[in-house]
């Protein structure tokens, strides 16, 4: 009888275990996205312009590696986490100023109906909610901003933050995020702070949010950088100048309508790089964008899509981008795809250069950082994305 009784009870431990681990799940997951870049009309070491041949990543999406998981808690309450890392396939390094999980890494809890709480380094709710109604939601960085001067492209993310994002009421979702500055005796010093809200009902969605980031004072009288919770959005000469900046505060809205094969998108945004005593630059820099986007779904395994983005620079320095994009990806399976995207831009006026001197405007497709002498730069990508 007591080796009936301990068979039962090991049975029991067992049955218990099982179901422990059924309520749990943790995900490892990527992708890796790469291709064959020819650029022209970037500088090179002289200041000279160039052609460029070489590999390029994350065109599409950025490399990436990570776990996430979800634990049951009873109650229609979860646990969940996810820590992802970004990496350049070229050479191995990390991205995102290396960090080891510098794409995201928060824990939280959920419940069915109150929403969802994480706490942690993460995206804003301006790129949760508002950019995937934008034409680089389907491309990636070669149909976003000159130099990501808006965050279209999703540079910048915010460490020290706690999100909040409601569930879904009749289509309607909301979110909202503060990130504390962490400045003993100053609170809001370096602080980030967003909210955004979505609604789709049918083929037709409209989302809209703002993003506001500080910089911290220094003890020097002039900065030379960002070092806010947020990452701020660095790119190249379109920004470099202005990361010396007090705040930067962006506002977002898209509209997008499906209709069978088609998609299509329409966006508007205004970013503003604000001055104070210890900034390098005296007048406010204002970014007006206009971006529309046609998507066609030719075949199951086929999409191609074209992109137009009106850039508008004024106050500090003023300058006009026009930049036109061309798209195409085609699925050799449900986890590989080959693509070829490319973009030409026209730049006009003057701006900012990254040692202060006011020059006159170059082009620079996207947020790939080229900068040029010239006011016209193409940029051509064929390339391979896998996801595991």
């Amino acid at each position: 009888m007591k080796r009936i009784a301990l068979s039962t009870l090991s049975l029991a431990l067992l049955s218990a275990t099982g179901a422990a681990h059924a309520q749990s799940s943790v995900t490892l997951y990527g992708l890796i996205d790469e291709s064959i870049q020819f650029a022209h009309n970037t500088v090179d070491a002289t200041g000279a312009n160039k052609n460029q041949v070489g590999l390029v990543a994350g065109n599409l999406q950025g490399s990436r590696w990570g776990l996430k998981g979800t634990e049951d808690l009873g109650g229609g309450l979860k646990a969940l986490f996810q820590l992802e890392n970004g990496f350049d396939p070229n050479n191995g390094r990390l991205n995102q100023g290396g960090r080891m999980f510098g794409r995201q890494a928060y824990v939280g809890l959920s419940g069915d109906q109150w929403g969802t709480v994480t706490l942690g380094r993460q995206y804003d709710p301006v790129v949760d909610l508002v950019q995937p109604l934008t034409a680089d939601n389907y491309f990636g960085s070669t149909f976003t901003t000159p130099g990501d001067v808006d965050n279209n492209d999703n540079t910048s993310r915010t460490n020290n933050a706690v999100k909040y994002t409601s569930p879904v009421w009749g289509g309607l979702q909301f979110e909202g995020m503060y990130a504390f500055g962490g400045v003993a005796g100053s609170t809001g010093a370096g602080q980030t702070w967003s909210g955004a809200a979505t609604y789709s009902t049918g083929p037709f969605s409209i989302a809209a949010g703002y993003f506001r980031a500080d910089n911290p004072h220094t003890t020097v009288p002039t900065r030379t950088g960002w070092t806010g919770t947020s990452d701020g959005t660095a790119g190249d000469n379109q920004i470099n100048p202005y990361v010396s900046a007090k705040s930067i505060g962006i506002a977002s809205v898209a509209v997008q309508y499906v209709a069978g094969p088609f998609t299509g998108n329409v966006r508007y945004s205004n970013a503003q790089y604000k001055p104070d005593a210890q900034s390098g630059f005296g007048s406010t820099e204002k970014y007006n964008v206009v971006g529309a986007y046609l998507g066609y779904q030719a075949t199951p395994a086929m999409l191609v899509g074209v992109g137009y983005i009106y850039t508008k620079a004024s106050g500090d320095a003023s300058a006009t981008y026009h930049q036109v994009s061309l798209g195409g990806d085609y699925n050799l399976s449900k986890r590989t795809d080959i693509y070829l995207v490319g973009a030409y831009q026209h730049a006009s006026g003057d701006q900012r250069a990254s040692n202060g001197a006011l020059v006159t405007a170059g082009a620079a497709v996207g947020s790939y950082g080229y900068n040029s002498a010239s006011s016209s730069q193409e940029v051509v990508s064929l390339g391979i994305r896998h996801k595991f």
